[in-house]
Protein backbone atom coordinates (compact mmCIF):
# COMPACT_ATOMS: atom_id res chain seq x y z
CA UNK A 1 0.00 0.00 0.00
CA UNK A 2 1.38 3.56 -1.27
CA UNK A 3 1.81 6.39 1.68
CA UNK A 4 -0.57 8.47 0.22
CA UNK A 5 -2.90 5.89 1.09
CA UNK A 6 -2.36 5.26 4.98
CA UNK A 7 -4.58 8.19 6.50
CA UNK A 8 -7.64 5.94 6.35
CA UNK A 9 -9.05 3.30 4.40
CA UNK A 10 -11.87 5.28 3.52
CA UNK A 11 -12.29 6.95 1.03
CA UNK A 12 -12.78 10.78 0.93
CA UNK A 13 -16.72 10.13 -0.03
CA UNK A 14 -17.12 8.65 3.33
CA UNK A 15 -18.69 10.05 6.18
CA UNK A 16 -21.18 11.88 3.82
CA UNK A 17 -23.78 10.95 5.95
CA UNK A 18 -22.78 11.04 9.41
CA UNK A 19 -20.99 14.43 8.65
CA UNK A 20 -24.30 15.88 9.07
CA UNK A 21 -25.04 14.56 12.35
CA UNK A 22 -21.86 14.31 14.04
CA UNK A 23 -21.03 17.30 15.89
CA UNK A 24 -24.67 17.81 17.04
CA UNK A 25 -24.85 14.31 18.59
CA UNK A 26 -21.19 13.74 19.81
CA UNK A 27 -19.14 17.28 19.52
CA UNK A 28 -19.56 17.74 23.19
CA UNK A 29 -18.54 14.45 24.72
CA UNK A 30 -16.07 14.55 22.12
CA UNK A 31 -14.75 17.60 23.17
CA UNK A 32 -13.99 16.26 26.81
CA UNK A 33 -12.76 13.40 25.68
CA UNK A 34 -10.07 15.49 23.35
CA UNK A 35 -9.25 18.04 26.11
CA UNK A 36 -8.14 15.36 28.66
CA UNK A 37 -6.42 12.97 26.13
CA UNK A 38 -4.45 15.92 24.11
CA UNK A 39 -4.56 19.16 25.78
CA UNK A 40 -1.46 18.81 28.23
CA UNK A 41 0.46 17.47 25.40
CA UNK A 42 0.12 20.40 23.32
CA UNK A 43 0.62 22.85 25.43
CA UNK A 44 4.25 21.31 26.06
CA UNK A 45 4.60 21.23 21.93
CA UNK A 46 7.57 23.46 20.53
CA UNK A 47 7.57 22.89 17.00
CA UNK A 48 3.89 21.92 15.84
CA UNK A 49 1.07 19.93 16.25
CA UNK A 50 -0.67 16.86 13.62
CA UNK A 51 -3.99 16.50 14.10
CA UNK A 52 -3.96 12.71 11.64
CA UNK A 53 -7.65 12.51 10.64
CA UNK A 54 -9.32 15.74 11.89
CA UNK A 55 -12.88 15.12 11.19
CA UNK A 56 -15.25 17.79 12.26
CA UNK A 57 -12.59 19.62 14.10
CA UNK A 58 -13.34 19.43 17.25
CA UNK A 59 -9.72 17.52 18.20
CA UNK A 60 -8.32 20.44 16.35
CA UNK A 61 -9.90 23.48 18.30
CA UNK A 62 -8.71 21.77 21.08
CA UNK A 63 -4.97 21.34 19.98
CA UNK A 64 -4.67 24.96 18.57
CA UNK A 65 -6.34 26.13 22.12
CA UNK A 66 -3.70 24.48 24.21
CA UNK A 67 -0.54 24.90 21.78
CA UNK A 68 1.55 28.20 20.87
CA UNK A 69 2.56 26.69 17.49
CA UNK A 70 1.38 25.70 14.01
CA UNK A 71 -1.40 23.23 13.68
CA UNK A 72 -1.56 21.02 10.86
CA UNK A 73 -5.30 19.49 10.44
CA UNK A 74 -4.87 16.20 7.93
CA UNK A 75 -8.65 15.55 6.51
CA UNK A 76 -9.67 13.68 3.45
CA UNK A 77 -12.73 13.35 3.55
CA UNK A 78 -14.66 16.27 1.76
CA UNK A 79 -18.00 15.87 3.95
CA UNK A 80 -15.90 16.60 7.30
CA UNK A 81 -13.98 18.80 5.90
CA UNK A 82 -17.08 21.45 5.73
CA UNK A 83 -17.79 21.11 9.04
CA UNK A 84 -13.82 21.58 9.89
CA UNK A 85 -13.71 24.83 8.09
CA UNK A 86 -17.16 25.82 9.45
CA UNK A 87 -15.50 25.12 12.81
CA UNK A 88 -11.72 26.91 12.12
CA UNK A 89 -13.99 29.99 10.58
CA UNK A 90 -15.33 30.81 14.10
CA UNK A 91 -11.75 30.80 15.80
CA UNK A 92 -9.85 34.36 16.41
CA UNK A 93 -7.67 35.29 13.38
CA UNK A 94 -4.12 34.17 15.41
CA UNK A 95 -5.36 30.96 15.79
CA UNK A 96 -6.30 30.61 12.15
CA UNK A 97 -3.26 31.67 11.10
CA UNK A 98 -1.14 28.61 12.70
CA UNK A 99 -3.48 25.99 11.23
CA UNK A 100 -2.93 24.34 7.40
CA UNK A 101 -5.56 21.94 6.65
CA UNK A 102 -4.32 19.23 4.39
CA UNK A 103 -7.54 17.61 1.95
CA UNK A 104 -5.47 14.73 1.34
CA UNK A 105 -4.66 11.57 2.60
CA UNK A 106 -2.00 11.86 5.64
CA UNK A 107 0.77 10.00 3.56
CA UNK A 108 0.52 12.84 0.49
CA UNK A 109 0.59 15.95 2.83
CA UNK A 110 4.67 15.20 2.39
CA UNK A 111 5.28 16.13 6.20
CA UNK A 112 8.47 16.27 7.42
CA UNK A 113 9.73 16.76 11.13
CA UNK A 114 6.97 19.45 10.84
CA UNK A 115 5.73 18.52 14.60
CA UNK A 116 6.96 17.38 18.12
CA UNK A 117 3.37 15.82 18.45
CA UNK A 118 1.19 13.68 16.39
CA UNK A 119 -2.47 12.17 17.79
CA UNK A 120 -4.77 10.47 16.13
CA UNK A 121 -8.22 10.30 17.57
CA UNK A 122 -10.72 7.72 16.27
CA UNK A 123 -8.33 6.84 13.03
CA UNK A 124 -6.45 3.68 13.84
CA UNK A 125 -9.12 1.85 14.37
CA UNK A 126 -10.53 2.26 10.96
CA UNK A 127 -7.85 1.79 9.43
CA UNK A 128 -6.57 -2.03 7.36
CA UNK A 129 -4.07 -3.97 8.92
CA UNK A 130 -1.60 -2.91 5.94
CA UNK A 131 -2.44 0.94 5.68
CA UNK A 132 -2.00 0.43 9.47
CA UNK A 133 1.13 -0.39 9.12
CA UNK A 134 1.89 1.55 6.49
CA UNK A 135 1.04 4.39 8.69
CA UNK A 136 3.53 4.29 11.29
CA UNK A 137 6.82 5.09 9.19
CA UNK A 138 4.97 8.25 7.50
CA UNK A 139 4.13 9.81 11.10
CA UNK A 140 7.50 9.11 12.72
CA UNK A 141 9.04 11.12 9.54
CA UNK A 142 6.61 14.15 9.91
CA UNK A 143 7.86 14.11 13.81
CA UNK A 144 10.60 15.85 14.67
CA UNK A 145 13.51 13.40 16.58
CA UNK A 146 11.68 12.88 20.04
CA UNK A 147 8.49 13.59 18.81
CA UNK A 148 5.42 12.27 20.61
CA UNK A 149 2.94 10.31 19.31
CA UNK A 150 -0.67 9.25 20.75
CA UNK A 151 -3.62 7.48 19.72
CA UNK A 152 -6.33 5.83 20.94
CA UNK A 153 -5.65 1.70 20.14
CA UNK A 154 -8.20 -0.42 18.20
CA UNK A 155 -10.34 -2.73 20.03
CA UNK A 156 -8.37 -5.52 20.73
CA UNK A 157 -10.93 -8.17 19.94
CA UNK A 158 -13.81 -8.45 17.90
CA UNK A 159 -16.68 -8.76 20.18
CA UNK A 160 -18.63 -12.24 20.55
CA UNK A 161 -22.11 -10.72 19.84
CA UNK A 162 -23.74 -7.87 18.03
CA UNK A 163 -23.59 -5.02 20.62
CA UNK A 164 -26.00 -1.87 19.99
CA UNK A 165 -26.60 0.82 22.38
CA UNK A 166 -27.99 4.69 21.85
CA UNK A 167 -26.29 7.83 22.06
CA UNK A 168 -28.24 10.22 24.15
CA UNK A 169 -30.42 12.25 21.89
CA UNK A 170 -30.32 16.42 21.25
CA UNK A 171 -33.43 18.48 21.02
CA UNK A 172 -33.19 21.42 18.29
CA UNK A 173 -35.91 23.39 17.99
CA UNK A 174 -39.08 21.36 17.31
CA UNK A 175 -37.07 17.84 16.50
CA UNK A 176 -35.25 15.40 18.29
CA UNK A 177 -32.06 13.59 16.82
CA UNK A 178 -31.52 10.38 17.93
CA UNK A 179 -28.58 8.39 17.15
CA UNK A 180 -27.64 4.24 17.59
CA UNK A 181 -24.36 2.65 17.27
CA UNK A 182 -24.28 -1.04 16.60
CA UNK A 183 -21.31 -3.17 16.37
CA UNK A 184 -21.24 -6.51 14.43
CA UNK A 185 -18.53 -9.03 14.62
CA UNK A 186 -17.89 -10.20 10.88
CA UNK A 187 -15.18 -12.79 10.25
CA UNK A 188 -13.13 -10.72 12.01
CA UNK A 189 -13.96 -7.56 11.25
CA UNK A 190 -16.04 -5.65 13.17
CA UNK A 191 -19.14 -3.73 11.10
CA UNK A 192 -20.38 -0.42 12.91
CA UNK A 193 -23.62 0.87 11.73
CA UNK A 194 -25.27 4.48 13.03
CA UNK A 195 -28.78 4.69 13.05
CA UNK A 196 -29.71 8.71 12.84
CA UNK A 197 -33.25 9.41 12.95
CA UNK A 198 -35.09 12.91 13.44
CA UNK A 199 -38.62 13.06 15.05
CA UNK A 200 -41.24 15.86 15.67
CA UNK A 201 -44.31 15.41 17.86
CA UNK A 202 -42.96 11.85 18.30
CA UNK A 203 -43.06 11.04 14.12
CA UNK A 204 -40.25 9.88 12.64
CA UNK A 205 -39.22 12.66 9.94
CA UNK A 206 -36.40 10.83 8.07
CA UNK A 207 -33.93 8.12 8.97
CA UNK A 208 -30.61 7.98 7.81
CA UNK A 209 -27.53 5.00 8.23
CA UNK A 210 -23.71 5.00 7.23
CA UNK A 211 -21.63 1.67 8.11
CA UNK A 212 -18.02 2.11 8.36
CA UNK A 213 -15.48 -1.06 9.24
CA UNK A 214 -12.66 -1.42 12.34
CA UNK A 215 -10.15 -3.70 12.02
CA UNK A 216 -9.08 -5.38 15.93
CA UNK A 217 -5.80 -5.22 16.83
CA UNK A 218 -4.23 -6.72 20.29
CA UNK A 219 -1.99 -4.21 22.26
CA UNK A 220 0.68 -6.34 21.42
CA UNK A 221 0.27 -6.31 17.99
CA UNK A 222 0.49 -2.54 17.79
CA UNK A 223 3.89 -1.93 19.94
CA UNK A 224 5.61 -4.92 17.52
CA UNK A 225 4.95 -2.28 14.40
CA UNK A 226 5.85 0.71 15.96
CA UNK A 227 8.76 -0.82 17.25
CA UNK A 228 9.68 -2.37 14.43
CA UNK A 229 9.18 0.91 12.65
CA UNK A 230 11.22 2.72 14.79
CA UNK A 231 8.85 4.29 17.82
CA UNK A 232 10.28 4.20 21.20
CA UNK A 233 6.97 2.92 23.61
CA UNK A 234 6.85 5.59 26.56
CA UNK A 235 3.89 5.71 29.29
CA UNK A 236 0.82 7.37 28.06
CA UNK A 237 -0.73 10.00 29.55
CA UNK A 238 -3.78 8.44 30.31
CA UNK A 239 -4.78 4.09 30.44
CA UNK A 240 -7.16 4.90 26.74
CA UNK A 241 -4.12 5.58 24.71
CA UNK A 242 -1.28 4.29 23.32
CA UNK A 243 1.80 6.64 23.41
CA UNK A 244 5.20 6.39 21.18
CA UNK A 245 8.41 8.38 20.30
CA UNK A 246 10.84 9.19 17.63
CA UNK A 247 14.10 8.63 18.96
CA UNK A 248 16.00 11.12 20.00
CA UNK A 249 19.50 11.09 18.35
CA UNK A 250 20.80 14.26 18.46
CA UNK A 251 23.89 14.81 20.61
CA UNK A 252 23.63 15.37 24.06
Amino acid sequence: MSADETARSTGPAEYAVSAEFYDLLQAEDDRRRAEGRFAEAARKARVGVIDAGAGTGIVTEVLVGAAATPVHAVEPSAAMRIALFARLARLGADQRARITVHPETFGACGLQEAADLAVASNVVACLEPAARRALWPVLLTALVPGGLLLFDPPPPEVPAMTESRPLPPVRLGPDLYRVRRTCTPDRGVITVRFDYQVERDGRLLRGERESFRMWPAAPGDIEGELTATGFEMVRAPRADLVAARRPDRRPA
